[in-house]
């Protein structure tokens, strides 16, 4: 009788607690994103944390942790690549997070989610942050080219196209970015050093899947990776 109510106690405690997992924000956690010191000029860099994997390429963290809101993926059809991302999902499914709790396994940060309102999938990653946010290289490389980004009609800042050093075949494309002066075609990168420009208002002309999750309308850094230059729309 008292084995049986124990293990009741037991099932009951892991449910209340797979359910108060999923919290409501996703970034990762402060302490294990502590920003590094400041650069030669004030700024903040990022401390380097992979966000997603594709190959033995690692995606870093693009902004300091402090602007980060949340992280978030979703599908396209536009011939960009799947990304695994880093961490688990915050909104996964009671089941998923059940049997987390069982296994142990999987690593609790950075917290990501599951956008809604477009197709399936993780080909891109949404980086939350504020408008005016500085933004940095998600990976070591070079830059290959900087085109206007227009959405409706409206100009939103630019997509810096890299070349990552890891894996040559690939291009990585940052999106929603003001780009720093000194970036131009042929600029060498270090990931998580140097800075690309700064997150722009993309909100206020377009509405975000991530606005469910983070505040100032879900303003993001739009990272995906294509197979080639041939495959950019």
């Amino acid at each position: 009788m008292i084995l049986s109510a124990l293990a009741a106690l037991g099932v009951v405690t892991l449910l209340l607690t797979a359910f108060g997992s999923g919290g409501s924000s996703g970034a990762p956690e402060p302490a294990s994103l502590a920003a590094v010191p400041a650069s030669s000029d004030g700024a903040v860099r990022p401390t380097p944390q992979a966000l997603a994997t594709i190959g033995n390429l690692g995606i870093q963290l693009p902004v300091a942790a402090a602007s980060l809101t949340a992280i978030g993926f979703h599908g396209s059809s536009d011939g960009s690549l799947t990304l695994q991302p880093v961490g688990r999902q915050a909104n996964e499914g009671l089941l998923a997070r059940l049997w987390r709790h069982i296994a142990g396994t999987g690593r609790d940060w950075p917290r990501w989610y599951q956008l809604e309102g477009g197709p399936p999938g993780t080909n891109i990653l949404d980086v939350g942050t504020p408008a005016g946010t500085d933004v940095y290289s998600p990976v070591a490389g070079s830059v290959v080219a900087v085109t206007k980004l227009v959405i409706g009609g409206k100009r939103v800042g630019s997509r810096i196209d890299l070349r990552p050093t890891r894996a040559p075949s690939v291009m990585v494309s940052v999106l929603n970015v003001k780009p720093d002066p000194a970036i131009a075609v042929g600029t060498p990168v270090l990931a998580a050093t140097s800075k690309l420009g700064t997150a722009v208002n993309v909100a206020a002309v377009e509405q975000q899947a991530l606005a469910a999750h983070a505040p100032d309308g879900g303003n993001n850094v739009s990272i995906a990776v294509y197979p080639s230059p041939g495959s950019l729309p």
